[in-house]
């Protein structure tokens, strides 16, 4: 999963960051109203966006706006030091999925950020499937259909930081990073590796692997169907 903080506070930032890597969960930050706009410039990226109102470049509600107007769908969670009631009607009124008030648990931004993706249906377990192909990380195993494909350790994580995604593009940094963050040596030409072995795997099935230049990779339906 990979979510957008758009937060001044470097603090708050890795603070957060270190947190969720034993979740799984990727956060990628930024610091200003524009950077935030250049992230977001490739749609459906993001499984869940952390928004502060007060940024140094302008009002956090403006993006808010944009973002409902082009994109009904992504969670938004705003947090900030902003506690009136006006600003939090304010807030849900142009379109937040949930407002929570600095300081904060981190314990209740984890459960806030669950119960969001739970609502949106993004997927937070540890069994995922995509049309004939099925990954059970509980059990450390992925199948075809009721067949049980052969994979390495690091096989079976790529293909998993995939299937969390599909039909989502996964870009290849987020790949990378969250290998790296697993102890494993991983370059642009390792990871390129892991995908032609993969693609080899599903051959057969109604799942491939598209590469998308530049940007990373997406699990598509042959059949056209849906997960």
């Amino acid at each position: 999963m990979l979510m957008l903080l758009i937060e001044d506070d470097p603090t708050i930032a890795r603070e957060l960051s270190l947190r969720w890597q034993g979740r799984g969960w990727q956060l990628q930050w930024a610091a200003t109203l524009c950077a935030a706009r250049a992230a977001l410039a490739q749609p459906g990226l993001f499984d869940l966006l952390l928004l502060d109102l007060g940024l140094p470049d302008g009002n956090g509600m403006d993006l808010l706006a944009e973002l409902r107007r082009s994109d009904p769908r992504t969670p938004v969670m705003v947090l900030t030091a902003r506690d009136q009631v006006a600003d939090r009607v304010q807030g849900l009124r142009q379109g937040a999925d949930d407002y929570l008030v600095k300081p904060f648990a981190a314990e209740e931004l984890d459960a806030r950020v669950e119960g969001l993706l739970r609502r949106s249906g993004q997927t937070l377990g540890a069994r995922v499937s995509f049309g004939d192909l099925h990954w059970l990380g509980d059990e450390g195993r992925a199948c075809l259909g009721d067949q049980t494909l052969e994979l390495s350790p690091r096989e079976f994580e790529v293909l998993g930081l995939l299937l969390r995604r599909a039909p989502r593009l996964c870009p290849k940094r987020v790949l990378i990073e969250a290998l790296s963050e697993r102890n494993l040596e991983i370059n642009d030409s390792a990871a390129e590796v892991y995908i032609s072995r993969l693609r080899r795997r599903l051959l057969g099935s109604n799942v491939t692997i598209r590469t998308l230049r530049g940007f990373g990779y997406q699990l598509t339906l042959d059949d056209g169907g849906t997960a």
